[in-house]
């Protein structure tokens, strides 16, 4: 076996996932919003003026993928570490290592941290200097929000772009092309997917592309070849590959039954809406999608009439992804009882929608009220307006004055009702009024 032979088995025996990785922006799937033509992200790329910053997002959505192509694009070095077992004399490493490469060569250093959220404070404190002195380019990756899971210090000094999950119309391409992919996909082996193989593949991998390689890589290579030679990956293969049954039934019923399911929580009939979560799942329907909705429900039709109801939803859909299918079917039960049952109103929803609509028809140029604005800087009129502001502390804890802009002084867009816990605060504000 010669040198070539080598590089070519190498090659071969990374994972699907791998092998397909996008090398430039015109490959990369999915990300509209962050890479289309004429973005922010993309120019900054183009232009190579991308400062540090954060992709935020679920697994197997393309945030290492993209790091990638930014350190490529720009002609940068490339280092790439990860925060579970990194740690300080890493960080030094790396940094020592991109101080002499833009020293010897001019070139800057990316950075790449996997799963940077797990960094702790005395680790990111290491990475700042760097940070603020350009030697180099920070790009965190994460599935937390960093808002919330990183030290402030970091955050402040990268921009952060939200990465979504692909659609499954996105994933089922890629699996496609990668079928046909003669140099860096399935191509050589002669490998064919029925159309619903791929279908369930794309929807059960609930939009993470690398998810999704593994599967389809699974279900060829271990399927015989018929007595044409060809691999045919039948839905049954699908099935094993993603550990996953198909849906029982066709898509319309699919949606027919999610619907079901959606209005028997607003109409508060537990026993109907157990029947169609069951009847969803064990019909092949992601258990998180069910999931998904109790959390959106219980804002949407419980919302503050009873705010434990978001507190129980997110539980059990934090419990499902830690102890996942059949186990977390005990506290998800427990959820949808507990949204069914509680008192129901929608003033969340209502307050959001009107809001919204003052905000699309505001004016560019009607600011915030002075007493109201940041008085840390600004002239010294906008300093001594800021006085004005009235701190509710000092009387008490609430004192009437103006919050909203002139032009919508007079809107109210959150109406409690008399349901549940807004019953109380309907009691709390006229008890401020009485004040």
């Amino acid at each position: 076996m010669d040198l070539f032979d080598l590089n070519n088995f190498e090659e071969t025996a990374k994972p699907l996932a791998e092998r397909m990785r996008a090398n430039n922006l015109n490959e990369f799937i999915g990300q509209k919003h962050l890479v289309a033509e004429g973005s922010l992200l993309r120019r900054a790329i183009a232009s190579d003026r991308l400062g540090s910053c954060i992709f935020y997002g679920p697994p197997g959505c393309g945030k290492t993928t993209l790091a990638h192509i930014i350190a490529m694009t720009t002609n940068g070095e490339f280092i790439k570490l990860n925060a579970v077992n990194s740690g300080v004399a890493d960080v030094k490493k790396a940094v020592d290592q991109a101080r002499e490469t833009l020293r010897m060569y001019g070139r800057r250093t990316y950075l790449m941290l996997d799963e940077c959220h797990r960094f702790s404070k005395t680790q990111s404190d290491s990475l700042l200097p760097a940070i603020e002195k350009g030697t180099i380019i920070f790009i965190g990756s994460t599935t937390e929000n960093p808002y919330a899971a990183m030290t402030p210090a970091i955050v402040s000094r990268c921009r952060v772009f939200e990465f979504k999950r692909l659609s499954e119309e996105e994933i089922a391409q890629a699996l496609k092309d990668a079928l046909k992919n003669r140099l860096k996909g399935l191509g050589r082996l002669n490998a064919e997917a029925d159309e619903d193989a791929i279908k369930h593949i794309a929807r059960v991998a609930g939009g993470d592309l690398r998810m999704a390689y593994n599967a389809l890589e699974l279900a060829v290579t271990t399927t015989q070849k018929d007595a044409d030679g060809v691999i045919r990956v039948r839905l049954a293969d699908a099935e094993q590959s993603i550990q996953q049954k198909a849906l029982s039934f066709g898509e319309d019923a699919y949606y027919d039954y999610l619907s079901a399911f959606c209005k028997s929580l607003r109409g508060s009939d537990a026993n109907a809406a157990l029947y169609y979560a069951n009847r969803i799942i064990e019909g092949g329907g992601d258990p998180m999608l069910i999931a998904r909705r109790l959390v959106v429900h219980s804002a949407e039709d419980v919302g503050l009439a009873d705010p434990r109801a978001l507190q129980m939803t997110a539980a059990a859909m934090y419990a499902l992804e830690k102890i996942g299918y059949p186990e977390a079917m005990i506290p998800l039960s427990e959820a949808i009882i507990y949204v069914c049952e509680a008192e129901k109103s929608n003033s969340v929803v209502t307050a959001l929608n009107a809001a919204k609509e003052d905000v699309k028809n505001a004016r560019d140029d009607e600011g915030v009220p002075a007493y109201l604005r940041d008085n840390s800087y600004g002239s010294k009129e906008d300093k001594a307006a800021s006085r004005a502001y009235k701190y509710p502390h000092d009387y008490g804890g609430y004192v009437e004055q103006q919050y909203l802009p002139d032009s919508v002084k007079d809107h109210v867009y959150y109406v409690p009702k008399q349901n549940g816990y807004e019953a109380e605060i309907l009691s709390r504000r006229e008890r401020r009024k009485k004040k």
